[in-house]
């Protein structure tokens, strides 16, 4: 068996609709630029509010996605 090494970084998404969709876009958008994502933990939630009514929900992930050496 061969070891791999996965990097980690943290990335926010948000939605007007729900924190499900926020995170959604963080891994959706992600996975246009990072090959071979593996897991997306989400570690907060929260929102942004705006004259008393929600406006936007965040979702704040840690993805982890496999280390190429770039030999």
């Amino acid at each position: 068996m061969t070891e791999s090494v996965y990097k980690i970084i943290e990335l926010v998404g948000t939605s007007t609709e729900s924190w499900e969709k926020a995170a959604a876009a963080a891994v959706g958008l992600a996975s246009k630029s990072l090959r071979d994502l593996r897991v997306a933990e989400v570690i907060q939630l929260d929102m942004t509010v705006e004259d008393g009514n929600i406006a936007t929900y965040r979702a704040k992930l840690k993805v982890s996605f496999k280390y190429e050496s770039g030999k």
